[in-house]
């Protein structure tokens, strides 16, 4: 047979998991690999912003304002906050963000977030976060309370509750003057005076004044500023539909506040609707045009449609209406769910579906099986799905076979249509994210313990020759050392010190240890004792493209891999049904690449399909940007390519990649090599 020269280009994309790599028309392996334009490209590389969050993060939210964007993480124990600039992520934190009493420290809790501004005009944001108690078991009934504060850093508290000076008297009977419209039967009161567990039983309401009857006689007759809740509790979480607040959960709950005030749950155009006999998990805006604000939500198996539509009735005035779009649904995790364009994209316990006026299922024969035959379906609420807008990507980050945290993803390309996922990177360690807007880069939260850092420190020696502003060393410990301020001295000897670095540590460790003053200070003698914190990292993703850490630039591999190239099936992009019973022989390859650093070739194969995978004794065959061709005598009954980046610095894409092959041994067994 006379020498060929063949395209890769004919591949199509995406990578096959599902099926045999024999029968495969698309590329059959990647690793942190992406498609543009129908071909493969290196995904991005990622950089630790923050190397001190204490704990894995169970939700993420980020918002900017002033120049400055603002992360808020949610874990088990509270919230914690980053602050980056809002174009190269440096910044500062974590603030704590301190919670009320009402929030419960729960190793299941699990964030939902959103954020609220002012209709006034006023530019002042509210941020809300629920943290449900769902990580074990998506249809967990215990209710929590929805927690709000001012954004950024504000206190929060529990949603719907408020204040109002009343008039005690002894008696079961209270006053409330000038009249409150937000006051209603069954709401909680407490304060000075009120027994424990009161609540209203009765309300009258005057031109002048709100008259209370409570389950519960005051102790006292006296004026008491007395605290009112609406008992906003849920076990499903909470979603903004502009100037609406809804809150979701158990036997189908969906309720929603009045117009604009996160302290009225009562008034005329408020409401409580249960629209499903199982729970609601997950609600998100939707765009409704005359119908205004409107609201997707998901039940465990079904979607409701929520929307502002006014109505008279008689004498009453009905605000919402609520529509089931299926009934035959289902959804994986509460967060699983994604917002692409307008249109809705998610992950059901055995297929991807979309919505778009009405549910679709999205085809998927490339890795669908590969998905759902490896997660581990206990840990099902762990999944989490986010978007990479720039890349036209949706990712599902999942934990698959025995891991009990994401360690791959999924990913779905809307643009190109086509299916791929991240080969099991480190990359795809992640647990929250959120993705770019005002800051242009994604943000995910690792899972994977990172080290260890000094969070607090005492004086043990106070040392001699110090000055304020002096910074000192820490000595001990495998790792990057802490860095501390001297913030006040007596007479040379340290009196105040503030962490400001609080190192990388690689494993715990305890005892006195010594510092070591910089330059110019000519301080010595101090000695601490500390505290150290595990450390968990933020990533700023698609940046650059290896992995940096600190002073640490480690090269992210990459690879893609063809489908069988061989002549039994047609020769290479040209499956066919009759093909020729010889070895594929090939003798160059002409790279195409838009290429940073080296890159390698391996040549593989087998004898047949069922048969053992060998690599060439003769690869990797390197290459470089200015690489013309590879020469090469290599042969393979059913040949597969793959070609791989993994060096500093190292990035690609893949162009028109040409091979000269012809017709090798006639034989029908065995491999060559």
């Amino acid at each position: 047979m006379t020498a060929k020269v063949f395209t890769l280009m004919t591949i199509k994309s995406g990578i096959q998991r599902d099926g045999t790599i024999f029968a495969s028309p698309r590329y059959t392996d990647g690793l942190w690999v992406r498609f543009q334009r129908g071909l493969p490209r290196k995904i991005g590389g990622y950089n630790a912003l923050f190397q001190n969050a204490t704990g894995i993060s169970r939700g993420l939210i980020m918002q900017a304002i002033q120049g400055i964007n603002y992360i808020y993480s949610g874990q088990s124990n509270g919230v914690f906050a980053w602050q980056t600039n809002n174009y190269n992520g440096q910044g500062s934190g974590p603030t704590t963000v301190s919670l009320s009493s009402a929030f419960t420290s729960n190793t299941d809790n699990l964030w939902q977030w959103d954020v609220a501004y002012d209709a006034g005009g006023s530019g002042q944001l509210t941020v809300l976060g629920h943290p449900g108690q769902n990580l074990t078991n998506i249809d967990n009934t215990n209710n929590t309370p929805v927690m709000v504060g001012q954004f950024p850093y504000g206190n929060m508290t529990k949603l719907g509750i408020f204040t109002a000076s009343t008039v005690l008297n002894s008696t079961v009977t209270a006053t409330i003057t000038p009249a409150n419209l937000l006051v209603s039967i069954g709401q909680s009161v407490s304060g000075t005076g009120i027994p424990a567990s009161t609540t209203i039983t009765n309300v009258q309401q005057t031109a002048n004044q709100t008259i209370i009857t409570l389950s519960n006689a005051a102790t006292s007759s006296s004026t008491q500023t007395l605290t009112y809740d609406n008992n906003i509790a849920v076990s499903g979480g909470v979603v903004v539909l502009y100037p609406y607040v809804f809150v979701y959960g158990n036997n189908g709950l969906i309720q929603n506040n009045s117009a604009g005030n996160l302290q009225n749950w009562v008034g005329a155009d408020a409401n409580q609707n249960n629209v499903s006999g199982t729970k609601v998990v997950k609600g998100m805006p939707l765009r409704g045009g005359t119908t205004s604000p409107a609201g997707l939500f998901w039940s465990t198996d079904q979607l409701t449609r929520v929307t502002y539509a006014p109505q008279n009735v008689g004498t009453s005035t009905i605000y919402w209406r609520y529509d089931i779009i299926s009934t035959q649904t289902s959804i994986m995790s509460s967060q699983s769910v994604i917002e692409y364009d307008g249109i809705y994209y998610w992950c059901g316990v055995d297929r991807f579906l979309m919505y778009n006026g009405v549910v679709q299922e999205i085809q998927n024969d490339t890795n669908q099986n590969y998905f759902f035959d490896n997660l581990n379906f206990q840990q099902r609420q762990k999944v989490w799905c986010t978007k990479i807008p720039r890349w036209g990507e949706i990712w599902w980050f999942y934990p698959s076979g025995n891991a009990t945290e994401c360690n791959n993803a999924i990913i779905y390309n809307v643009r190109e249509k086509c299916w791929y996922d991240a080969g099991f990177a480190i990359g795809a360690n992640r647990s929250a994210g959120y993705f770019s807007e005002v800051f242009r880069f994604p943000i995910w939260a690792d899972n994977v313990l990172s080290g260890y850092y000094m969070n607090s420190v005492a004086i043990v020696t106070a040392g001699t020759g110090y000055a304020i502003g002096d910074v000192v060393q820490v000595s001990g410990g495998q790792g990057s050392p802490a860095l501390l301020s001297v913030t006040s001295v007596s007479g040379g000897t340290v009196t105040g010190l503030t962490i400001t670095g609080g190192g990388n540590y690689t494993a715990t460790f305890s005892g006195t240890l010594n510092t070591v003053a910089r330059a110019p200070s000519s301080g010595s003698g101090l000695q601490i004792s500390f505290t150290l914190a595990q450390a968990y990292n933020i990533w700023q993703h698609e940046i650059g493209s290896d992995q940096i850490y600190g002073t640490t630039v480690d090269a992210i591999q990459s690879y893609i891999e063809t489908n069988s190239l061989g002549w039994v099936n047609g020769g290479i992009g040209n499956p066919s049904a009759m093909g020729d019973n010889v070895f594929m022989r090939v003798e160059r390859v002409e790279p195409d690449f838009v290429q940073s650093g080296s890159m390698n070739l391996y040549i593989k194969g087998k004898g047949y399909a069922d048969d053992t995978d060998v690599t060439s004794t003769l690869s990797p065959y390197v290459f470089q940007p200015n690489t013309l061709k590879l020469d090469m005598k290599e042969q393979f009954r059913e040949m597969r390519m793959r070609f791989e980046s993994n060096t500093y610095g190292g990035n690609y894409q893949m162009g028109n990649v040409l091979v000269h092959g012809e017709a090798g041994d006639v034989r029908s067994t065995g491999n060559p090599n």
